[in-house]
């Protein structure tokens, strides 16, 4: 099976749980997820098949949506409330010292990773080292968050939607707040509602998917491969160039037809309107070059 599944990850699971878990439902080998969600968080993973393997690290680079719940006045070393109580704090912040110190996070800014999470330093993971009660030097990353909202006032807790960039880390997103108020913060509920074009509203979880394969109704929610780049111009080469295209040859705009003009990457059909790679133009001129092909 080549394609993608949006996963509605439930809590207790690793990502790698949920690879897995497919590869024993769908009895196949060639799966991968598109990025890491914390064990006790839920919500949106796409998970590639087959031949959309070869996207998984496009994916991961995609923008995200979170919902979170943050508990003001306690700091763990996880950074959530699944870690060891560091400190508790009396909580007498306002909720527009709230948001006033939250917004204050919107933009770019350096945010040093935690030291529970799957990066790796000098070739180990930083959680492995967490655990054998090992804390090392982080160097802080950047990181983008477009909007930040507050959904819900009930201190000590506060519901909040973070639009972010990739590699954003909520739990610590919330810890900063927690200091920038003077009170300590940690994440209490974390829900990823959107990774790049995938939200909630396609999800189904493992569950789920074992009863669309039952029934054999998968099909109902793969989304084909083709789909991450619908987005892109298509070009589709006549039939007497498939064989450069099937090679990963450099195409002419001559050898084919175009949805629109364009500069820069195209989607790239053979004639029978079967997907096959994604190529990119030579500068200004008139040749295409393969970016990856899927073929």
């Amino acid at each position: 099976m080549d394609g993608i599944l949006v996963i509605n990850k439930e809590k207790g699971f690793t990502s790698h749980d949920v690879v897995a878990k497919l590869r024993g439902i769908l009895r196949q080998k060639k799966i991968g997820h598109t990025g890491t969600l914390d064990p006790n968080a839920e919500g949106v993973l796409p998970v590639c098949l087959g031949r959309a393997t070869k996207v998984c690290d496009l994916l991961t680079d995609t923008d995200k949506c979170y919902e979170t719940v943050m508990r003001l006045g306690v700091e763990t070393d996880t950074q959530d409330l699944t870690g060891t109580v560091l400190a508790e704090k009396p909580v007498g912040v306002t909720e527009d010292e709230v948001r006033e110190a939250a917004e204050s996070f919107v933009g770019r800014y350096q945010q040093i990773p935690p030291m529970y999470s799957a990066l790796k330093v000098n070739g180990q993971k930083l959680c492995d080292l967490a655990r054998a009660g090992r804390v090392v030097e982080r160097a802080p990353r950047p990181v983008e968050i477009y909007s930040l909202r507050i959904l819900e006032w009930d201190l000590p807790r506060v519901r909040l939607r973070v639009e972010c960039s990739k590699g954003t880390y909520i739990r610590t997103l919330c810890h900063d707040i927690g200091q920038r108020l003077g009170c300590g913060a940690a994440v209490e509920e974390l829900i990823r509602t959107r990774a790049g074009c995938f939200d909630l509203s396609r999800a189904k979880t493992l569950g789920e998917i074992e009863e669309l394969r039952d029934r054999g109704e998968l099909d109902r929610v793969r989304i084909p491969l083709e789909a991450v780049f619908a987005e892109l111009p298509r070009f589709r080469v006549h039939p007497e160039r498939e064989l450069a295209l099937q090679n990963g040859n450099v195409l002419r705009l001559s050898w084919g037809e175009t949805s629109a003009p364009f500069q820069g990457e195209c989607a790239v059909y053979f004639s029978d309107g079967r997907f096959a790679a994604v190529y990119e133009t030579i500068g200004g001129s008139d040749r295409l070059k393969v970016k990856k092909m899927f073929v």
